[in-house]
């Protein structure tokens, strides 16, 4: 067996860091409570929505529903559904709204009637058409472009693009994130022609003449009419590149590559961390400042930089002192930033002038069914009647023959009441137990009222023979409960049966 130096120096010290807090019963031997993220997210028709675009002219609010690969069209009005643009399905499909298919869909932007939508991991840009109600490929072929030249142009559906990230429209160009590439694009939405506008394709962040700077994963992109601005998010920078071919890229606030934080002061000396989305409003550029979670302005006038709002923790909290996990989406329209709270799978709106943050509660949109294994399906089970008092929720599982549950693999189970002062488990809103033994017994307090009890599960299970291999099944169970003072049972009782792999 060949050796490591690294590796033995480092399990030298392991051993000793072990021995040294194993005799001061400092060293905790249980297993780590972890599990996935979305553990701790609540229900939600979106999935990662990775950008927002919000259209006062229009009473548009449109979503992209990344990874249900659709675009979501509601009514700043009253957030309800107007429009559902593609199926849900994986796939690069063009025609009408319930047969189009994206993959990963990000930035939109709107020029009349046409939203422009960037396909990312079709490597494409899309038109969606609202009179017509269909959609249509205008750039890309669907291959991811490799080339990393200055030089780069051609009609627009034979000119292979990498990873479009976010799009703005100016003076009759469609302006294209180029993130695979580290450059902006530009697509003349008249001769349908498209070609690199700045940056040679080497990634770093350099300033200079648009055919000789340097960008880095450019991943949004605004206008205030004068020049572009965009979020360079691998050098943590919110940028400027002018309109017309003999413009220049400048810095406007932020380090460089290795020069990442949270540091709200001016121009080059402020720090953001991997910003995804820049939005344009009365001379200043808001940012979403993913990584820190936040949402920060930059003001053009002397370049200073402060946070707008968001605590920097991460989280899901409404109100003055907003939590946010990893925004990377925003657009503003009627006194509002309405922001795509990617991790917690929301849309969000802050008021401009107090900073107060709510999530939008949407009326009338549903998961996407396709493409979705029944193990993964939201299951509704039938009302159960329940008396006041402590009662008890039994969750039983039934595996496939010849499997069990792996103990090393971080199952969870969760369950969250709809309304906390007619069920709660545990005397809150949810509870999560991580690699729970089956059946489970969990205790409730139950008042006089109706409310929905979900169980959400994510179980992990192997073979008991060799070759059996391991696998993941999702369970979404919703139980509708009636506490009713005429019951005498005390008991709710629910199971679900994993299917064979």
């Amino acid at each position: 067996m060949p050796e490591y130096p690294i590796f033995n120096a480092l399990d030298d010290h392991i051993t000793e860091t072990i021995k040294k807090f194993d005799a001061t019963g400092k060293l905790d031997r249980g297993p780590l409570k972890i599990g996935p993220e979305r553990a701790d997210t609540p229900a939600s028709p979106l999935a990662f929505p990775g950008k927002v675009l919000a259209d006062q002219a229009s009473g548009r609010l449109l979503i992209a529903d990344s990874n249900h690969n659709r675009v979501v069209v509601l009514s700043l009005l009253d957030n309800s559904v107007e429009a559902v643009v593609g199926s849900g399905e994986i796939g690069m499909k063009d025609g009408g709204f319930e047969e189009a298919a994206f993959n990963h869909p990000q930035g939109m932007a709107l020029d009349g009637s046409i939203l422009y939508v960037a396909d990312t991991e079709n490597h494409v840009i899309r038109a969606v058409d609202f009179e017509a109600g269909k959609v249509i490929t205008v750039a890309g072929t669907g291959e991811r472009g490799l080339e990393r030249r200055f030089d780069i142009s051609g009609p627009a559906l034979r000119t292979a693009l990498s990873s479009p990230w976010d799009l703005a429209v100016h003076d009759g160009g469609l302006y294209i994130a180029m993130a695979g590439t580290h450059q902006i694009w530009k697509m003349d939405l008249q001769t349908k022609q498209v070609g690199a506008y700045a940056g040679t394709g080497h990634e770093a962040r350099i300033d200079g003449p648009l055919a000789a700077a340097a960008l880095a994963q450019p991943s949004g992109l605004t206008t205030d009419g004068k020049k572009l601005y965009f979020a360079d998010s691998e050098v943590s920078c919110i940028r400027s590149a002018d309109f017309g071919s003999g413009g220049e890229v400048e810095t406007i606030a932020g380090g460089d590559l290795f020069d990442y934080g949270d540091r709200d002061e001016a121009g080059r000396h402020a720090r953001f961390q991997h910003p995804l989305d820049v939005a344009h409003h009365e001379g200043v550029i808001y940012v979403a400042d993913t990584y820190n979670n936040k949402i920060k302005r930059v003001s053009l006038k002397d370049r200073s930089v402060e946070t707008f709002v968001g605590t920097g923790e991460a989280g899901l909290e409404d109100g003055d002192e907003a939590k946010f996990h990893e925004p990377g989406g925003l657009s503003i329209a009627g006194g509002r930033v309405y922001i795509a709270d990617t991790n917690n799978h929301v849309i969000r709106a802050a008021d401009l002038k107090t900073g107060r943050v709510e999530t939008l509660q949407i009326s009338g949109l549903e998961r996407p069914s396709v493409g979705v294994k029944p193990a993964d399906a939201e299951t509704a089970l039938p009302v159960q009647s329940v008396c006041p008092g402590g009662i008890t929720l039994k969750i039983a599982l039934e595996l496939p023959a010849g499997y069990k549950l792996n103990p090393e693999a971080p199952s969870w189970v969760k369950i969250t009441s709809s309304e906390k002062r007619v069920l709660s488990p545990g005397g809150a809103q949810s509870q999560t137990l991580h690699n729970p033994s089956f059946p489970i017994s969990i205790p409730l307090e139950a008042s006089v009222g109706k409310a929905n009890l979900r169980v959400d599960m994510a179980l992990h299970y192997c073979g008991e023979k060799p070759g059996g291999g391991c696998h993941l099944d999702e369970a979404h169970l919703d139980l509708p409960v009636e506490v009713d003072k005429e019951s005498n049972n005390s008991r709710l009782q629910v199971s679900h049966t994993v299917p064979a792999p």
